[in-house]
């Protein structure tokens, strides 16, 4: 048999703080609401990881020096190289695509950018043709994997060795300086105080790709192409059209990526760019990325990239050997893959 209370006068109920708002405080206290973003646990992590190195460095600051200004700056002109990068690539992967060039289109944007800024043509329209040729490649990989029906993973790898020759072939397998001046040099690399230009360039990459992806219909469209491609057509998504859109989008953010980081160096390697499209996919993957596409967040890739390259510092800072960041890599992929395959399962 249920009782039925009296309902308690206003005062009472405001003087019991248990029970108003008991279910939304424990909610909060549990995390739960956290974890049902899709960055929500990718965000822990790294919280805890940075909360970590500060102890560290407080406690051991001769040994650790994780917050000295030296590698605070460099933290924060290293993110953004694969940061830009593995924002292209997590809209592609959750279009359901994939692209293993990036690292290559990379390289060959900042040199095409270099070689046309020496050959005598403006400063604007060297980068202009950087960004465009980021752009093409892009587009090019979107037409031959989508016209020739050859999944992207087969396409791109092709395009990857492609672009690695033509690199070879226009540099000569040398080092091309490139100088644009202290005013361009300041609007893509300067810094104010400790904070970097590069990294305010990543923000706003992320910033951007996050209202594409979060209120906009294209973005939209790339879920629900990513998520179920049959479904996606029935109800009227052009799906050539987005996926199309999502690997020049993933182009256009590495050759804005290789601009930024040439100008940083003053100079564009043959081999600059090489591993990257791997630590994207797994910035993607750490971020929260299906690997079957449909699910993601822009702010999961970005906090993955800003992982990625916390393990690497923290690497060097303790001297341990670069190859330890390469087995942390593929470890990470390996188990995103599985536990992907069981979620998938599941559902």
């Amino acid at each position: 048999m249920k009782i039925k209370l009296p309902m308690l006068p206003e005062p009472a109920i405001a003087n019991r703080p248990q029970v108003i708002g008991s279910k939304r405080f424990s909610s909060w206290l549990n995390l739960d609401v956290l974890r049902r973003h899709p960055a929500g646990n990718i965000l822990i992590i790294v919280s805890l990881l940075e909360i970590a190195c500060v102890v560290g460095s407080m406690a051991f600051p001769d040994q650790f020096r994780y917050l000295s200004p030296l590698n605070i700056q460099s933290i924060l002109r290293a993110v953004p190289q694969l940061g830009i990068i593995a924002v292209g690539v997590g809209i592609l992967m959750i279009a359901g695509e994939y692209d293993l060039s990036v690292g290559a289109t990379f390289t060959l944007s900042a040199l095409t950018m270099a070689n046309t800024f020496e050959a005598g043509i403006p400063l604007a329209l060297a980068v202009a043709a950087g960004l465009m040729t980021g752009l093409i490649i892009g587009a090019i990989n979107g037409i031959v994997t989508l016209r020739a029906r050859i999944p992207s993973f087969i396409a791109t790898l092709g395009m990857m060795m492609l672009l690695r020759g033509l690199i070879l072939f226009s540099s000569g397998t040398q080092t091309r300086p490139f100088h644009p001046g202290p005013a361009f040099e300041s609007l893509m690399t300067g810094s104010i105080g400790l904070v970097q230009v590069s990294f305010i360039w990543l923000l706003l990459v992320t910033f951007a790709a996050y209202i594409l992806m979060d209120h906009h219909r294209l973005g939209n469209h790339i879920y629900a192409v990513g998520g179920n491609r049959d479904a996606a057509t029935a109800i009227g998504v052009n799906v050539p059209r987005v996926k199309l859109s999502a690997f020049v989008i993933a182009g256009g953010a590495a050759a804005l990526s290789g601009i930024i980081s040439t100008v940083r160096v003053s100079s564009v390697s043959p081999i600059q760019g090489q591993g990257l499209e791997l630590q994207a996919i797994a910035a993607c993957v750490i971020g929260g990325v299906s690997l079957y596409g449909g699910k993601g967040s822009m702010i999961g890739v970005f906090l993955g990239a800003v992982l990625l390259y916390t393990v690497q510092d923290i690497l060097l800072l303790l001297r341990a050997p670069g190859f330890y960041l390469d087995s942390f890599i593929g470890a990470i992929i390996l188990v995103a893959a599985t536990l992907n395959r069981v979620i998938q399962k599941e559902s």
